[in-house]
């Protein structure tokens, strides 16, 4: 595949072409009715450096890492400090349900859109700053982000790609030079920060809250027009999408009750395996509010989430979710549902017959039949069961997940060393041998009653396992595949978070420090499922002195 140079990149506005906008350039705070962006440039900063680059992110856009000698430019570019030839910047407008409460608009705040480019395959790709300065859309705040978020952002949304999690990507991270202040857990003691900016990439940032705020406010043709754009670029398999036309060539005339049916279902059926996903890995996102729901079925917005290094349905890494645990790890797939809901409520008027509107109200339908079947598909990969029990293997799936919390265990670690596990012994003192295989997924030896519950358990699922075809060989093959060595933890990533802030803020610390820090974690990140030299040091369960460490267990919407 033939690369590009950053300033060779075609830059297109196919998505301010196609819809009115604000274009005073004005970033004054304020309601945009009417508007589907603000036109707004990229605030520069005092002194970018570049920090980190995706390659894989590169690729998709056709772009090599830049070069020692070409760091300092990329650094301009996606800063926002050096605008390239075909870039229209703008913040997109959208709403939302937060925390279950409409909340009116919302809209890019802090992450201004460069414009599109088409990069490999033809596809076209949307490049965001996240961090880059204020627009209408701020609500009083200074449009910027902190180098901890950002650092969290850049890695996580390519450690998911790599575990096989749909995400939107990260280009690459920009330190811009300049502090940023925050109160990190709104308590009152704020602070500076090193400011960052990381470049977003996605086939859209579209919203379940995009659609959501022209329907509140009756703005029917573009909520239309909308629905078209979205169909005729990102679903073209659907039947009826071809009429749509695309680009400039766009009717949203040709949008039918039928065809918005059919996408609002695969919008579901998408959002169901993205996730059976999650659940699959142990992720939390933290605070799945409508607009941090991609359209496309992607992991959007990464905050306050975490990852389960202990299995507890209830865990949930947002200190503003703490209250009321909306949003932990249990509750995912059920939020999600009540996401797309209201998803559908905006959608309605699209589909004027009530039959059609009944057609809409069977996509909620496939999401849980969706999900039941991509999460139990993914248990099955992860206990290395091929398909054949049905009634048994669910049972086997229920009481393992009902068992998992009843004494602390990593399921990371769990599922790994439960791959490693011989047949079931037909002495009674060998057993406890496979306690000792799994002892490294629990933070303290199990009392004798949590013991004897697992040795019930592998009495039922190890003679399952062995009789399928294959037997244990080839099911610690499944296993090895399904569960990942390496996870992104938050402590490793506070580590490096430490590691990057002293390297550019003391005077005697070297920026390059900062950039290895991330770079370690990347190279892990890249092979989470097949252990290598570059897991060294990093596959340790969570150490207790992180369990409720700032940036660790405990974390903030604050970025």
């Amino acid at each position: 595949m033939a690369h590009v140079q950053l300033a060779e990149l075609q830059w297109e506005d196919l998505f301010v072409r196609t819809f009115p906008g604000d274009d005073s350039g004005r970033v004054a705070s304020r309601q945009l009715p009417g508007a589907c962006y603000a036109r707004v440039a990229p605030t520069p900063v005092a002194a970018p450096r570049l920090l980190a680059w995706s390659r894989e992110a590169g690729e998709l856009l056709r772009l090599a890492p830049p070069t020692a000698d070409d760091a300092a430019v990329a650094a301009e570019i996606f800063s926002g400090n050096r605008p390239l030839p075909g870039m229209k910047p703008y913040a997109a407008a959208y709403g939302g349900h937060q925390f279950g409460t409409w909340a009116g608009q919302l809209g890019d705040g802090r992450a201004i859109t460069l414009g599109e480019v088409v990069g490999a395959k033809d596809a076209r790709w949307e490049l965001q700053l996240k961090g880059a300065g204020p627009t209408p859309y701020s609500r009083r705040s200074d449009g910027r982000a902190v180098l901890r978020s950002s650092i969290r952002e850049f890695l996580c949304s390519e450690a998911m790609a790599h575990l096989g999690v749909p995400t939107t990507r990260a280009l690459c991270l920009v330190a811009t030079g300049e502090p940023v202040t925050r109160d990190m857990f709104y308590d009152g003691r704020p602070r500076d920060e090193p400011g960052a900016i990381v470049c977003r990439v996605a086939p859209s940032f579209a919203r379940f809250g995009t659609f959501e705020l022209l329907a509140f406010r009756q703005e029917l043709a573009e909520l239309r027009r909308l629905a078209a754009y979205v169909i005729a670029g990102h679903f073209p398999e659907l039947d009826g999408a071809g009429a749509l036309g695309a680009g400039d060539a766009l009717d949203a005339a040709a949008l039918t009750p039928g065809l918005v049916a059919r996408w609002y279902a695969e919008v579901c059926r998408r959002t169901a395996v993205l996730l059976a996903h999650w659940m699959r890995v142990g992720f939390v996102h933290g605070v799945m509010n409508t607009d941090n729901m991609s359209i496309l079925g992607l992991t959007l917005d990464y905050g306050p989430y975490g990852w389960l290094d202990s299995f507890d349905p209830d865990f949930t890494p947002n200190t503003s979710d703490a209250a009321t645990g909306r949003y932990r790890f249990g509750m995912q797939p059920g939020i999600a549902q009540w996401n797309l809901a209201h998803l559908a409520r905006a959608l309605t008027s699209l589909c004027g017959e009530r039959a059609e509107q009944e057609a809409l109200a069977l996509g909620l339908d496939l999401y849980r039949t969706t999900f039941e079947q991509s999460y139990g598909g993914m248990m099955l990969a992860k206990l290395g069961l091929a398909a054949g029990e049905p009634g048994e293997d669910e049972r086997l799936i229920n009481d393992l997940l009902a068992l998992l919390p009843q004494h602390e265990t990593d399921p990371t670690w769990f599922y790994r060393r439960l791959a490693a596990l011989p047949g079931w012994p037909a002495e009674g003192p060998a057993r406890a041998a496979l306690l000792e295989t799994l002892a490294p997924a629990w933070s303290a030896p199990p009392p004798a009653a949590h013991a004897d519950r697992v040795l019930a358990w592998l009495a039922r699922y190890l003679p399952r396992r062995d009789r399928q075809p294959g037997g244990a060989a080839e099911a610690a093959r499944r296993m090895r595949a399904a569960n990942p060595i390496f996870l992104l933890r938050n402590y490793l990533v506070q580590q490096a978070i430490v590691r990057a802030e002293r390297a550019l803020t003391d005077p005697a610390g070297d920026p390059r420090d900062a950039t290895d820090a991330i770079a370690a974690l990347l190279a892990a990140a890249r092979a989470p499922y097949v252990e290598g030299p570059e897991h060294a040091g990093l596959l340790e369960r969570r150490p207790d002195w992180a369990r409720d460490a700032p940036g660790c267990g405990a974390l903030s919407c604050s970025s």
